[in-house]
C-alpha cells in the first residue's frame, strides 16, 4: 500500500465532479487501499479518490474512535437515495483544507446506495458521525467543499489564506 499526496486547496481540481466507476479492477482495489493507508496516515475519518487526485467515485470512511478496532468501509459510485428531514450540526475538518475546522448542518440520518469491493449493491442507513462524514464525501465526489456550507464571507477568508499559502510554497 502507498500513502498518496493530498490535494489542498485552492487547487482546482477539488472543484471537479468526479466520474463513476465502470469496473472494480485491482487497480481501483489497490486504488481504496492505498486511499485507507493515506487517510490513516493524515490522519482522518473519511477520503474521496479525488483528494489524492484521481476523479472518480470512490471513498473511504473510518469512524472507529482512537483505540477501537478499524472499521474500514468502501463505498464505490455512492448515492444518496434517502435523507431525514431533522439535521445535526458537526464540526467538521478536511484533509484538503488542513487545520481549519467549522460547524455543519447536514441531515441527521441518510440512506446510501454504494457498490462494496466486491461490486455487490449494497445499502447502509447512517446516522450520527457516519451520517456526516458520508455526506461530506460525497460532496467531494461533486466538487463541493465543506466550506460551502459557511457564510460567504469566512469562506473567501479561508481560501484567500490557501491561495496565499500556495502561492508562497510555490516559491
Amino acid at each position: 500500500m502507498t500513502i498518496k499526496p493530498l490535494i489542498i486547496l485552492p487547487d482546482p481540481l477539488l472543484r471537479q465532479a468526479s466520474k463513476p466507476i465502470e469496473q472494480i479492477d485491482t487497480e481501483i482495489q489497490r486504488l481504496a487501499d492505498d486511499m485507507l493507508e493515506t487517510m490513516y496516515d493524515a490522519p482522518g475519518i473519511g477520503l474521496a479518490a479525488i483528494q489524492v487526485g484521481v476523479p472518480r467515485r470512490l471513498l473511504v470512511i473510518d469512524v472507529a474512535r482512537e483505540g477501537e478496532e478499524k472499521k474500514p468501509l468502501v463505498f464505490i459510485n455512492p448515492e444518496i437515495v434517502a435523507s431525514s428531514d431533522d439535521r445535526s450540526v458537526y464540526e467538521e475538518g478536511c484533509l484538503s483544507i488542513p487545520d481549519y475546522y467549522a460547524e455543519v448542518e447536514r441531515p441527521a440520518r441518510v440512506t446510501v446506495k454504494y457498490l462494496d469491493r466486491s461490486g455487490k449493491e449494497q445499502i447502509t442507513e447512517a446516522d450520527g458521525l457516519l451520517a456526516t462524514c458520508v455526506q461530506h464525501e460525497i460532496d467531494h465526489l461533486n466538487g463541493v467543499l465543506f466550506i460551502d456550507y459557511i457564510s460567504r464571507l469566512k469562506r473567501e477568508m479561508v481560501i484567500k489564506k490557501f491561495t496565499k499559502a500556495a502561492k508562497a510554497k510555490a516559491l
